[in-house]
């Protein structure tokens, strides 16, 4: 298996085309039911189980919802003309302070399909001056595009 690179490491390219936006609209609607699938049928010890201090399953499937509202307020920043996006939390707070190990998994999930069925909804509406309109990374120092947010 091929080790997974670490997400601070990670080199990104803002390059795609606008005629990939419908594809990744397909992609995002689709995670909450790729992520469910693939936690069907995992027991709770084994999605709540952490590695040293590294997240559990669980701890990752919170964490995604968690960072929903963080994807709308950037829609947003862009959709109105901010030089900057939000900021993110580097620390995690709000994924550390949810205790997602300590909740079913149904209402993590739940709550997950709910806001990203918001932020599809949100880029359906968009039009392609919309897809293209960029705002400074604030992490990366970099232009990013509501295509380069939804890739």
């Amino acid at each position: 298996m091929v080790p997974r690179q670490p997400w601070f490491q990670r080199q990104f390219t803002f390059d795609l085309p606008v005629s990939a936006a419908p594809g990744l609209i397909d992609r995002l609607r689709g995670t909450p039911a790729r992520l469910a699938d693939r936690l069907s049928g995992v027991s709770a010890a084994r999605l709540t189980k952490r590695i040293g201090d590294r997240w559990s399953i669980q701890e990752n499937a919170g964490h995604l919802g968690d960072l929903e509202p963080l994807w709308m307020t950037r829609v947003h920043d862009l959709a109105v003309g901010r030089v900057e996006l939000e900021a993110a939390d580097l620390e995690n707070r709000k994924t550390f302070q949810a205790h997602h190990n300590h909740r079913l998994l149904r209402e993590i999930l739940s709550e997950f399909r709910s806001a990203r069925e918001a932020m599809v909804t949100q880029l359906e509406a968009a039009d392609q001056a919309d897809w293209v309109r960029s705002a400074l990374h604030p992490r990366l120092k970099t232009p990013m595009r509501l295509l380069d947010l939804a890739f």
